[in-house]
């Protein structure tokens, strides 16, 4: 059954705008420029500056489960298997031409790839994560590409912007373009090349604990936390920085994060700079977000996956695990940041990826629109979800949510437009928002939101007064706790497919 095409005039006078949805990987609310990192992401803070960010935006807790529900407005619980439809299929349908660049994880194969789902051009890898230099299950356009990394000039979120910019060029004048560019970046393996490290020489000397201080100020004067909010405690697993026994092997894991994320910026810089050439930037819709908050994973030395290299392009064997004897970076190397710099990229609040709280699921998105977003540098605290992109999409070029595709019913659409916001006006938000993955559970209703950390008892804050969630009211209020209770758990057994969902637990990565 085809899908509808444009149905109702498009936004911007009925121009039908480009679409590009940009997508980084395991990074905290604080670690962007913006949203007062010290990390230079000049070309990111510039989107901000002509366009608006948000300050109550919401992921999930992990990978896969953001970007199933980024493709398909739907909470993840209800897959991503036939009662789903993409947004690269519902927008290819009506014309634009559909291109992906970069991280896929959504499915490993077979009926849900990008090009089964949608996508006219794609290049990346289907799995969560891979070497930076080297990642296995490279894919071009449904075929294995995994020569390309063969040069010794290979990295791989260079070539996730270029490709993105190639697709941006080849798109016919006069053809809307639909772009998803989702960088591994700054996933671990901590992977970046020696003269963008060697940049970052000293810069985390200080430690975590004063660099937490540091980033809070900042985001106070950039006004992406309320003025009076309080830095969460530093982590139970985080030493004081005074206390830490490896701190040049510290400093190094967090000079290769940083260093990571620069080379990411800047090959945004060469999509914006692809757009104007085109002369399509003006009427660009471009979002920036992440996918969920920093990872606190200790990358253990006898962990393996299917991801995992078994030795460099040239043959050395790996050097696998958080191993303060060597310092990450080169091909050779696999290791993570850890507790304290994920502490820290999730500054001011608590926990990481993998939970609910909001340092595992709230996240800058930042968009700019020049055609209708006249005033740059404008924040908006408007909750918003990962689930509000495809249909904000679907909106933004005039097309209609289906109710069916390819013979099969669609579940109704979770997410709502968020493209009244651009426009300066308050939209309706969602009525309750539900989170449940990995080691996670929580709903949100107005200021409240009900919060759990594995199978432990619930948790209840008040976010309008404790946006850190450090005033555990539960106990005083167990009516409430019930009731937002009763609510999770009847979402928590909406069917997926026609089964019985079931919680997944984490993939750790």
């Amino acid at each position: 059954m085809a899908l509808p095409a444009v149905v109702r005039g498009a936004e911007a006078g009925g121009d039908r705008p480009d679409i590009v949805v940009i997508v980084a990987d395991d990074m905290g609310y604080s670690d962007i420029g913006c949203y007062g990192g010290e990390i230079p992401t000049p070309n990111i803070d510039s989107i901000a500056a002509r366009g608006m960010r948000f300050t109550q935006y919401h992921s999930e807790n992990m990978c896969a489960p953001t970007r199933a529900s980024l493709l398909t407005g739907l909470y993840h619980i209800r897959g991503f298997g036939k009662n789903t439809v993409a947004v690269a299929e519902v927008l290819g349908n009506a014309g634009y031409n559909t291109c992906m660049s970069g991280k896929w994880h959504v499915s490993g194969g077979g009926n849900q790839t990008p090009p089964k789902r949608g996508f006219k051009r794609f290049f990346g890898t289907l799995r969560g994560c891979g070497s930076f230099f080297a990642p296995k299950f490279l894919n071009r356009d449904g075929k294995n590409a995994e020569g390309e990394w063969k040069r010794k000039d290979f990295y791989y979120t260079d070539a996730i912007s270029d490709n993105a910019a190639r697709y941006i060029e080849e798109t016919p004048k006069g053809a809307p373009l639909f772009l998803h560019v989702a960088y591994t970046a700054a996933h671990w393996p901590l992977h970046a090349c020696s003269e963008d490290i060697a940049r970052y020489k000293g810069k985390y000397s200080m430690g975590w604990d004063k660099l937490r201080d540091q980033r809070l100020a900042r985001m106070k004067k950039l006004g992406v936390v309320p003025p009076d909010v309080k830095l969460s405690p530093r982590n139970s697993r985080v030493p004081a920085w005074t206390d830490e026994k490896n701190k040049a092997w510290q400093e190094r894991r967090m000079e290769v994060y940083a260093a990571q994320i620069e080379s990411m910026d800047s090959g945004i810089g060469r999509i914006v700079k692809a757009l104007k050439s085109a002369g399509r930037l003006d009427n660009t819709v471009l979002m920036f977000t992440v996918d969920n908050g920093g990872c606190h994973v200790e990358f253990a030395p006898k962990r393996t996956g299917d991801w995992l290299n078994k030795t460099t392009r040239d043959g050395k064997p790996l050097k696998v695990g958080n191993l303060p004897e060597v310092m990450p970076g080169p091909e050779d190397t696999w290791q993570s940041y850890g507790y304290g710099w994920a502490n820290a990229s999730n500054t001011p609040f608590r926990m990481f990826k993998q939970f609910d709280h909001e340092g595992g699921i709230l996240l800058p998105m930042i968009v700019q629109w020049p055609r209708v977003i006249k005033t740059g540098g404008v924040l908006s605290d408007q909750v918003c979800h990962v689930i509000d992109i495809m249909p904000t999409a679907l909106d933004l070029a005039g097309c209609e949510y289906p109710k069916a595709f390819n013979g099969a019913e669609i579940f109704p659409v979770d997410g709502k437009s968020m493209a009244p916001i651009f426009h300066g006006k308050q939209r309706k938000g969602h009525d309750v928002l539900y989170w449940r993955y990995a080691r996670g559970r929580a709903v949100r209703r107005g200021k409240w939101k009900l919060v759990a950390q594995d199978r432990r008892p619930w948790e209840l804050y008040d976010m309008q007064v404790d946006p850190v969630e450090m005033n555990d009211l539960a106990s005083d209020k167990p009516e409430l706790v019930k009731e937002l209770s009763d609510l999770w758990q009847a979402w928590s057994g909406l069917k997926r497919g026609g089964k019985k969902s079931r919680r997944k637990r984490a993939d750790k990565k």
